[in-house]
């Protein structure tokens, strides 16, 4: 069904007139669709995960042979969720992304603006995202035999970080994320309100 703004009231919640594909460092959080704990389960603290989750794993740590101009940072995958840093790199960038003129290896587009909440802006956080989704979704439902399943909820959540305490803060929450798991707003009987 095509998108239409009268009858679909889909808010973005990303932050207004910001450039996503800015060179910069992006804190990113992906819920598992109902929050369903699918990657496995924190044991004494520490995650450990299931084949599902080692799937979303190996999907991450693959983002800077795939996307040249995105690098990592900590990330952690958890029962129903990944935190990730990733670092948007511009001088790492294909040429073709940075000045879109000539001849690229792109199929040939309109030249009218691209907008539109359904529309991504190659070599952005948003493209990375359903490039994420839409691999590791694929791999997930063959492994569980369950096509057309969703594993991800359809949004989620990002935060800009703009300094080096705000990065180091986020550093340790990803990384002690296991450890406070029963705390956390994500954790099946903790749910966020």
């Amino acid at each position: 069904m095509p998108y239409n703004p009268d009858q679909h009231h889909r808010r973005s919640t990303r932050l207004k007139g910001y450039d996503y594909a800015a060179e910069g460092l992006y804190f990113i959080t992906l819920c598992t669709a109902q929050r369903q704990c699918l990657f496995g389960a924190v044991v004494d603290g520490h995650m450990q995960l299931n084949l599902l989750g080692q799937i979303v794993a190996n999907e991450w740590m693959k983002t800077p042979q795939i996307r040249s101009d995105f690098d990592l940072d900590g990330w952690v995958v958890m029962p129903n969720h990944i935190h990730g840093i990733v670092v948007i790199n511009s001088l790492n960038q294909p040429h073709d992304a940075i000045a879109p003129v000539g001849a690229h290896r792109h199929a040939p587009q309109d030249a009218s603006p691209k907008t539109g909440i359904a529309y991504r802006r190659p070599h952005s956080v948003s493209s990375f995202i359903a490039g994420f989704k839409s691999a590791t979704t694929k791999q997930i439902n063959i492994q569980r035999n369950a096509a057309r399943t969703p594993v991800w909820q359809r949004n989620y959540y990002d935060h800009i970080i703009r300094s080096e305490d705000s990065l180091h803060h986020i550093q340790t929450y990803i990384q002690n994320n296991p450890a406070t798991w029963q705390k956390d707003q994500l954790h099946p009987t903790n749910p966020s309100t």
